[in-house]
């Protein structure tokens, strides 16, 4: 085995890590789901049926944590404390965003958080271009779906208030 392969193989418990971060989000919101409050809300015609949502998401947190892994692969936390810190702090605001708009019925609060959190994928994007041009690159479909879903959360906030 060569050296860089011997270096890949010993990545992969790193990549099952931020696999497993970036899928916390999701479990922790879980709990307060669509539900009848959602079933019951004013939708624009473009909204989306709710099946999609979850192939959507899968794809776009496996899509996460390979980026977050590419840059932690870049020296670890010590070398890349602020791109990490701020891709931990966006997978908050994201994990956040279920619980105020489905648990407490505040699409108002979701839509501050969803801005705060298309903030900060911005943020996480250009730091982690400084130090990989691929991992900021495997965060711009995450970026484009949370600007669809800004735009769709005020929407549902000014039809429903």
């Amino acid at each position: 085995m060569t050296a860089a392969a011997d270096k890949l193989k010993s990545a992969w418990p790193g990549l099952f890590v931020w696999l497993l971060v970036c899928f916390v989000a999701p479990v922790l919101g879980s709990a307060a789901g669509p539900g009848e409050w959602y079933a019951q809300l004013n939708k624009p015609s473009w909204n989306p049926p709710n099946w999609i949502f979850g192939p959507v998401w899968t794809g776009l947190y496996t899509l996460m944590a390979v980026a977050a892994w590419m840059i932690w692969r870049r020296g670890g936390w010590r070398a890349q404390r602020l791109p990490l810190g701020l891709f931990l702090a966006q997978l908050a605001l994201n994990a956040l965003w279920t619980p105020l708009f489905f648990g407490l019925h505040r699409a108002d609060l979701a839509f501050v958080d969803i801005v705060l959190l298309w903030f900060g994928i911005v943020a996480t994007i250009v730091a982690f271009a400084r130090v990989h041009r691929g991992a900021a690159a495997l965060l711009a479909p995450y970026l484009a779906w949370v600007s669809f879903a800004t735009f769709l959360n005020f929407t549902l906030w000014r039809l429903n208030s």
